[in-house]
């Protein structure tokens, strides 16, 4: 058996494939992200960024994507398999006002805010590519629904 000496891993940064990287740095702006750089000409490649957090978003490479039919990611009637795309956990402070602001900004919320058993208030956003985040939130001991 191998064994190797233990990672000290510094940051993670994911990356997206996107169908259009023009289309996506407007819909993460929509979310209140803020569009940090972009690379090539036209772009194909660049960063969306939050607070200490950013996404690589790569146009039409590293990675797959795929939106599925479904309307809902969790709950009685939801595929979580339905989509292609990354699955990602964003945690924020507030899930309720993330929820409105994605309201107002008419992006496709597929789970409604909702306190999970894992002692979390929980709701999700879909990126048109398919990929969806789930905002979440800690909270105290939840009692099951």
């Amino acid at each position: 058996m191998l064994s190797f000496r233990s990672m000290n891993a510094k940051h993670i940064t994911p990356i997206l494939n996107v169908s259009d990287i023009s289309k996506s740095f407007v819909w993460f702006e929509k979310w209140g992200w803020r569009k940090c750089w972009d690379w090539g000409t036209p772009p194909t490649f660049g960063a969306v960024g939050s607070g200490e957090c950013e996404i690589f978003l790569c146009q039409g490479g590293q990675g797959s994507r795929g939106r599925g039919a479904n309307a809902s990611t969790f709950g009685p009637q939801g595929d979580e398999t339905a989509d292609k795309g990354a699955w990602m956990s964003v945690w924020v402070d507030d899930v309720e006002e993330v929820h409105k602001q994605c309201l107002a900004a008419e992006l496709e919320v597929t789970f409604p805010p909702t306190d999970m058993p894992w002692n979390v208030r929980e709701m999700h956003v879909r990126h048109p590519d398919g990929h969806v985040f789930r905002v979440s939130e800690r909270v105290e001991d939840v009692a099951p629904e």
